[in-house]
């Protein structure tokens, strides 16, 4: 039985990743596909409280249970279903909620630390790095925290600066030299959108 095709996408906070991923899964809406983020798998902190849980790192690689996604990837492959985790960013902690997943013949994985982890990087068929400025990722994140996320300026600018930056250079950043594909500007680069389909599609066909 042939194994699904497993495509990481990575790239810095607020660079596009994730549209770029949504384009493929509607790219490819007449396949078996799914997205998986990795932010679904930040690890359970509901034994801290609140005020510690605020503390905490979210763009390091000690803030997620890789090892999880690890064996759920390993499970889909196997073309076995997985209970994903749902994370709350209101609470920053795990919901007692699970989603549950069957397997398909395209699995995406999203997130900012996914070329980072070798392991990670072993499952992958094509590796996805989406490069875009800096001033451009910070406005983007700015927008979606306060609006999605109901946090403050004050509380995001912090968060950038102290946590989201240096993370970016000494973990995501590095990252980019492990992928096959750069994009830059994310899902405004059709070129490079087209060219990453063109390919997912060759490797589908070659299983068929």
């Amino acid at each position: 039985m042939r194994k699904p095709v497993i495509i990481g996408v990575s790239g810095g906070s607020g660079s596009g990743k994730t549209s770029v991923s949504k384009l493929i899964v509607e790219s490819f809406a007449n396949h078996s596909i799914l997205l998986i983020a990795h932010d679904s798998y930040y690890k359970d902190q509901s034994q801290l409280t609140f005020h510690e849980r605020l503390k905490t790192n979210y763009d390091h690689p000690m803030a997620f249970e890789t090892e999880l996604l690890l064996k759920h990837l390993k499970d889909l492959q196997n073309y076995k279903a997985i209970r994903i985790p749902v994370y709350d960013y209101t609470t920053h902690t795990r919901s007692t909620e699970v989603i549950h997943q069957e397997p398909q013949d395209v699995i995406i994985i999203e997130g900012i630390l996914i070329l980072e982890d070798k392991k990670l990087r072993n499952l992958m068929d094509i590796k996805v790095y989406v490069d875009t400025d800096d001033d451009v990722r910070i406005i983007r994140r700015i927008r979606r925290d306060i609006i999605e996320r109901e946090r403050s300026l004050d509380s995001v600018i912090d968060q950038y600066l102290n946590y989201v930056k240096p993370a970016h250079h000494q973990f995501v950043e590095p990252s980019k030299r492990y992928a096959d594909i750069i994009i830059p500007e994310g899902a405004s680069n059709t070129v490079g959108i087209d060219l990453l389909k063109t390919k997912i599609q060759s490797i589908i066909n070659s299983g068929e």
